[in-house]
């Protein structure tokens, strides 16, 4: 199947002399599931649309995203598979030199607030076609928000990006029906039915509806703009969510319940799509994003891990809908046939690797529940974790012909593992090459109680129970562990503690993720207010670039270049006395990467 049309001169060999729907995207486009475009423009294609892809197009000018044409029905808009703010900026509001989704990796082929600046573009070069806007940008901020590069609250993008209709999540379900309804002759502003879209409107007739503090009651109220966000949080349950409404001035946001999961056969429908699995051929530099995801397998979406810093809830939801085996194996069989497949599958997850297959169990329960998380603070009696279906899948994978290895790059959650032995056993066995990635994110209770995460003892248990298992196999491979520094609840004091007890661990890491508020996320919430909206209690946070650089030092004691930061903080803390545990030669811990060639194990 050739790619999706980009040029006018790709629409005429097509045999169309115009198009129904023009998709725009800040990314370059790679035609790949991993990728929110390519995918939902195959999605409509397969639905007898005739859609064109405008990818990076040049926003200063109205010219570049008139290549195409007047499409029929709508424009599309995607600031792309990252918010614009956070492809360009670092956690320290600095701004980054590269871009992994653009060709050559180089930064500057799309502006700030992408979402905004195209339709912006788009309005002015086609004054009546409708745009409607979607992606992870959009999605998040579909609701008055908190903006970290900003460091103020804005009203809903829908508003601000003067669009006609917003889709949030994963879009498949809205975007057809939307443009099936206008392909039979309706207008876009006479749909208002369709679940997972919001929009500008003035009244949600007799379905019952929660109304939010408005746009300017949040402004001026931390409180309320707390209150707002656990309202909205509430309602992300598909089956029992309510229509959400707000005020913004004399106009009101409606945003409907969100789109219902889609079944096995449609996650079959969607994955089996015909990919090229790769860049347009316009493109004459490597694009790092696909070099990254280009032998990747996507077994499903959603998680229910519900972690304060992560934004699945609000954007993939909780609900795991996973493919079937029979799927999966199929797209891997395809990609051996590819030129430039060299054996390899790099991974085969999704959000969370280990919650492949998984479900509740008591059906009538789930389409009532309102848990942040069906494994914190303690499992949930109705999760069903048998993990026979998913270790199946990665034995399966794993023996095909022409697939010489396979491996679980996503993260997965250790404190599930133990209710799964044989998927733990194929992992440890099969999937590590040589560095398993998992996500303490942090090892003080108090604090990783905050984060919706297993604290300590959970991780010391999986560590013994991976070193054990790895040296009974004669395996020499290690735990790659992602941590957090600044995030909302931890003091300086507890980053001290935490690198301290990393230390008498044996292990050193060379990367920490400084908190980056990002719309969404109880955790950007908790920032922003001081409040943890689910319990109403304060909560600590960090909020200078000071505290936080020197949280984050903390952790990166060994590299010499943080040691001035670290001798800063400990003095600030009054506990110079420690200088010698943290930063002394009492405790060996040897990084990651040396580990594995220098030593078998490290305790």
């Amino acid at each position: 199947m050739p790619f999706i049309p980009t040029t006018a001169e790709e629409v005429r060999k097509r045999g169309w002399d115009e198009l129904d729907v023009i998709f725009v995207s800040g990314d370059a486009y790679i035609d790949h599931p991993a990728f929110g475009v390519p995918l939902l423009a195959r999605w409509l294609e397969a639905h007898d649309f005739r859609v064109g892809i405008i990818a990076q197009p040049d926003w200063r000018t109205k010219e570049s995203f008139m290549i195409l044409g007047r499409p029929r029905l709508f424009f599309a808009v995607s600031a792309g598979a990252m918010d614009s703010m956070v492809a360009h900026y670092t956690p320290a509001r600095k701004l980054r030199r590269d871009d992994a989704y653009t060709p050559g990796n180089r930064h500057g082929a799309r502006p700030n607030r992408a979402t905004m600046v195209y339709t912006s573009r788009l309005k002015e070069a086609f004054k009546d076609v409708p745009v409607v806007i979607g992606g992870i940008e959009a999605s998040l901020r579909r609701f008055t928000h908190y903006d970290f590069w900003e460091n103020k609250v804005r009203r809903s993008i829908l508003f601000d990006a003067k669009a006609d209709l917003l889709i949030y999540g994963m879009a498949e379900r809205a975007l057809l029906a939307v443009a099936e309804r206008m392909r039979s002759g309706e207008r876009l502003h006479e749909i208002r039915e369709v679940r997972g879209t919001a929009f500008h409107g003035s009244s949600t007739g007799d379905d019952p509806y929660v109304e939010l503090a408005s746009y300017e009651e949040i402004t001026v109220s931390k409180e309320k703009f707390a209150e707002s966000f656990r309202l909205v949080y509430l309602e992300q349950n598909p089956w029992s969510a309510k229509i959400v409404v707000q005020k913004h001035g004399n106009r009101v946001l409606v945003c409907l319940p969100p789109a219902l999961p889609l079944s096995e056969a449609e996650m079959d429908a969607v994955y089996s799509l015909p990919f090229e699995k790769s860049p347009h051929p316009s493109y004459n530099e490597t694009i790092p994003a696909w070099e990254q995801i280009k032998t990747s397998i996507t077994s499903h979406r959603g998680c229910f891990g519900g972690c304060a810093f992560c934004a699945i809830t609000m954007h993939q939801g909780k609900t795991i809908q996973s493919r079937s085996n029979r799927s999966i194996l199929a797209e891997i069989a395809a990609l051996t046939h590819k030129k430039w497949f060299r054996g390899t599958i790099s991974d085969i997850g999704g959000p969370t690797a280990n919650m492949y297959g998984l479900s509740c169990s008591n059906p009538d329960a789930m389409k009532k529940c309102q848990r942040e998380s069906c494994i914190f603070p303690a499992i949930c009696q109705n999760l069903q974790a048998d993990d026979t279906r998913a270790t199946t899948l990665l034995q399966s994978a794993r023996t095909m012909e022409g697939v010489k290895h396979t491996a679980v790059s996503s993260g997965v959650r250790y404190d599930l593992l133990e209710r799964q032995p044989a998927y733990f056993s194929e992992l440890i066995g099969h999937q590590v090459s040589g560095l398993l990635k998992i996500a303490p994110e942090h090892l003080i209770d108090h604090v990783t109680d905050i984060m919706r995460k297993p604290g300590k003892r959970s991780f010391e248990k999986f560590l013994t129970r991976f070193r054990e298992e790895s040296d009974r196999l004669g395996k020499r491979q290690y735990i790659v562990p992602y941590l957090i520094s600044g995030h909302p609840g931890c003091t300086l004091s507890d980053m001290l503690e935490l690198a301290l007890t990393l230390k008498k661990m044996g292990i050193k890491v060379e990367q920490v993720q400084d908190f980056t508020p990002t719309p969404g996320t109880i955790a950007t919430c908790m920032f922003h207010s001081g409040i943890d909206p689910m319990t109403g209690k304060r909560v600590y946070t960090a909020t200078s670039d000071r505290e936080k650089g020197l949280q984050k030092s903390l952790l990166l004691w060994h590299l010499p270049a943080e040691r001035a930061k670290v001798v800063e903080a400990l003095k600030e803390l009054g506990r110079e006395h420690d200088s010698g545990l943290l930063i002394g030669g009492s405790n060996k811990a040897v990084p990651i990467q040396k580990r594995i060639i220098s030593t078998k194990k490290a305790r």
